[in-house]
C-alpha cells in the first residue's frame, strides 16, 4: 500500500511551520508536499513544468488549501481539481483564516469537501490537525485514481 500523501497549500511560511509543526506533534508521519501558491500547486498535481517527470498516478490523499495566494488563488485551484478527471475526486479541505461568509459559501459550491478556519491559539490548532489527520488520513476511504 502506498503512503498517503498530503499536499499543503499554503503561501504564508508560518503557518507552513505552524501546520507541519501540528502534525509531528499528532505524530502525522505521512509525507507532506508543500505548494507555496496556487500555480504550484496545480502544477505539482498535473505534472507541469518544475514536476513533468512526476508520477501522474501517486495523487495525495488529501489537499489542504489555503483560498488567499498570489498567482493563483485557492478558489481557482478547488475550480480546476474539479474540472479534470484524474482530480475529480480529489478531498480538499479548505484551510484558511478567512472568515468571508462568502469563501464558505463559493468553497463548498466549487466542491470543497470541507472548510475549517484556522484557529489563531496554536493549542486548538493542534487538535484541529490531530482531527483532520485521523478523519482523512485512517478513517476516510479515498476515491479511487481516476484516469485522464
Amino acid at each position: 500500500m502506498e503512503e498517503k500523501k498530503i499536499l499543503l497549500v499554503e503561501d504564508n511560511p508560518d503557518d507552513i511551520e505552524l501546520t507541519l509543526r501540528a502534525l509531528r506533534r499528532n505524530r502525522v508521519a505521512n509525507e507532506v508536499i508543500v505548494a507555496h501558491d496556487g500555480e504550484e500547486a496545480l502544477n505539482y498535481l498535473f505534472c507541469r513544468g518544475a514536476y513533468e517527470k512526476r508520477d501522474r498516478n501517486d495523487v495525495p490523499t488529501v489537499v489542504l488549501l489555503d483560498l488567499n495566494m498570489p498567482k493563483v488563488g485557492g478558489l481557482e485551484v478547488l475550480k480546476q481539481i474539479r474540472s479534470h478527471n484524474p482530480t475529480k475526486l480529489l478531498p480538499v479541505v479548505i484551510l484558511t483564516s478567512s472568515r468571508e461568509e462568502q469563501d464558505v459559501v463559493n468553497g463548498y459550491a466549487l466542491g470543497a469537501n470541507s472548510y475549517i478556519r484556522k484557529p489563531v491559539d496554536f493549542d486548538q490548532f493542534t487538535k484541529s490537525v490531530l482531527q483532520l489527520g485521523l478523519y482523512w488520513l485512517v478513517l476516510n476511504e479515498p476515491p479511487p485514481v481516476m484516469k485522464e
